[in-house]
């Protein structure tokens, strides 16, 4: 499995950014991404999480009803659409996710935010009051 993100960037406080995580080399309709972040100074943080095989979301405090992931999987990426962004959003952000699709239907559920097999690059996200 290959993860490629984009949509990174500066935006000021308030704002919105779309992220996009692309996947490759295995069956995206029974794949898991999660979505993590990693501020400055501080530990790397699991803030969201979406199974293709059913649909099911999940969020951390931190950004639920701000943050709002999804797919498509006729181009096989997943989106996450960030919005009223806060100077605490800051940092990296990667996509990333299970070793296979065989894992996929319980990543969320059972693995995610302790753990991912494959990552993404990470793309910088900054907040500017």
């Amino acid at each position: 499995v290959q993860l490629v993100e984009s949509g990174g960037g500066v935006v000021q406080v308030g704002g919105s950014l779309r992220l996009t995580c692309r996947v490759s080399g295995d069956t995206f309709d029974n794949y898991a991404i999660g979505w993590f972040r990693q501020a400055p100074g501080k530990g790397r943080e699991g803030i969201s999480c979406m199974s293709m095989s059913d649909g099911e979301t999940r969020y951390s405090d931190s950004v639920k009803g701000r943050f709002t992931v999804s797919s498509d999987s006729a181009k096989n990426v997943v989106y996450l659409q960030m919005n009223t962004l806060k100077s605490d959003d800051t940092g990296v952000y990667y996509c990333a996710g299970p070793g296979s699709s065989y894992r996929g239907p319980y990543y969320c559920q059972m693995i995610w935010p302790h753990e991912a097999d494959r990552w993404g690059q990470g793309t910088q996200v900054t907040v500017s009051s």
